[in-house]
């Protein structure tokens, strides 16, 4: 037997996400799965019809903020696969994803995942680090054109190296670059 359609559901007249903001998605060690670390996680429920711009609104309150990007965990994905929501239309898409997570299972379990962050600004503060002992380093993150590179290693052994770092914006995103 094949389960109601997506238009016969009788739809709940409020939808909830578990927002995250003020931390950061980082790879677990040992198995290199993502994990949001630090920051702060709320619940929000608004009304299944809120637009954008009002969810936008209702999320910078919640974490002090009145400019931030919105990325969402889709059900069923990994961290690594997140959707930017930056309209109408992609919100749209979004709770239509999570009226098929709700048709597929308990309803009561099921939250859209959102992680808020500040946009990156173009001001940058460079400094030189000096970095002699790897022992301790066992992930580098380094920033190409804005997309994450993740370096592994357990072993590093190099010599003495420079490493320039400059900080954008609150310090949450770093570009490095082996000098």
């Amino acid at each position: 037997m094949v389960g109601p359609s997506l238009n016969t559901l009788n739809h709940t007249a409020t939808i909830k996400f578990l927002c995250s903001y003020g931390g950061r998605i980082l790879p677990r060690y040992p198995d290199g799965k993502l994990r949001y670390q630090g920051g702060e996680t709320r619940v929000l429920s608004v009304d299944r019809s809120i637009s954008y711009a009002e969810l936008v609104v209702k999320l910078g309150e919640m974490c002090g903020t009145s400019s931030m990007s919105l990325r969402c965990q889709l059900p069923k994905e990994d961290l690594d696969a997140l959707v930017s929501i930056t309209s109408d239309e992609d919100l749209a898409n979004l709770i239509e994803e999570y009226d098929r997570a709700v048709a597929a299972g308990p309803p009561a379990s099921i939250k859209i995942r959102a992680f808020l962050s500040t946009p990156k600004t173009t001001k940058k503060a460079e400094k030189d680090i000096e970095i002699e002992d790897f022992s301790r380093w066992k992930i580098i993150i380094l920033y190409a054109g804005g997309t994450e590179i993740l370096v592994h290693s357990t072993n590093l052994k190099m010599p003495k190296l420079f490493l320039n770092i400059g900080i954008i914006g609150h310090g949450h995103h770093c570009r490095a670059s082996i000098d």
